[in-house]
């Protein structure tokens, strides 16, 4: 029988940007290319998946828009896209869990588009295609950020579904209309609608958040509760932070992020906050 190795049955899920990879700079200034990964963070990771640890992103961005970026990483478990709207294993390029929208979104965003019809958003499909409807400089940004091109469409009926997730892209105070339009309405509850960036409202299906698709993938992997870690920087981290064993934020989160009880805040995500995570585990195992 092999001896144990020391991270066995432990677990750590890191958001992508601006925790693993610091890409607001590269997005403030409209750039396609992002800055690697620092290689202190790339030498924690290899040490903690060689010694038995399993390594996963969980990110608001959908397959297509994180695809490109994943060969590059130290992952070794299946990944939560689109910020818990599925399990996809990128190793075998498949989904292993869904929490996709249903054919009953379609009248919803009907109703949404009667009272901002020049909404801007973006569609995303199971298969890797993004639509766009009313495309504006952020989804133009977005696009530039993500490397996945979308397809404008004018007509939200001749969608087809199901979807992952759509994704409003407007000034922050647009957005918060939209989002207390929806919650007003009936059907509101139906919906998570989780902020990604300041200017990046994401709506999934009730239920599809970071923190819930964590848990499935632990439960998936055998891994207990108790060696469950987290660490993101974003409003759609906390439901994530919540289920850690440990909360973690860079030092460049939000505040609303810090603010979370027993947050423990590291060094700035450029510096190797996740690094910092590793130490810390290796500390207590």
């Amino acid at each position: 029988m092999s001896a144990m190795a020391k991270f066995d049955g432990v677990l750590l899920a890191s958001d992508f940007d601006n925790t693993l990879v610091y890409t607001k700079g590269a997005r403030d200034a409209g750039l396609s290319e992002i800055p690697q990964m620092c290689e202190r963070n790339r030498e924690a990771l290899d040490y903690f998946t060689k010694n038995g640890g399993l390594f996963s992103i969980s990110t608001g961005r959908a397959v297509p828009a994180f695809a490109d970026y994943a060969p590059e990483l130290p992952i070794n478990a299946p990944c939560i896209v689109a910020n818990g709207a599925g399990l996809y294993d990128f190793r075998t390029e498949r989904y292993i869990e869904t929490a996709f929208l249903g054919e009953e979104t379609r009248a919803h965003v009907a109703v949404l588009l009667r009272r901002f019809p020049q909404l801007p958003f973006e569609i995303y499909h199971t298969d890797r295609r993004i639509h766009a409807m009313h495309p504006n400089r952020y989804i133009t940004n977005h696009e530039h950020l993500t490397r996945a091109r979308t397809v404008t469409v004018e007509d939200f009926s001749e969608v087809d579904f199901p979807l992952v997730k759509l994704l409003f892209e407007d000034d922050r105070d647009r957005l918060d209309e939209v989002r207390d339009f929806i919650r007003a309405q009936g059907w509101g509850g139906d919906y998570e609608l989780i902020y990604s960036g300041d200017n990046l409202l994401e709506m999934t299906a009730r239920g599809a958040n970071k923190g819930e698709m964590a848990l499935h993938l632990a439960a998936r992997l055998g891994v207990g509760r108790e060696d469950l870690y987290c660490i993101g920087d974003h409003s759609n981290d906390v439901s994530m932070a919540l289920v850690s064993a440990i909360r973690f934020a860079p030092e460049n989160a939000i505040d609303e992020m810090k603010a979370i009880p027993g947050m423990r805040i590291l060094s700035h995500c450029a510096d190797g906050a996740v690094a910092d995570v590793v130490e810390i585990l290796d500390k207590k195992y």
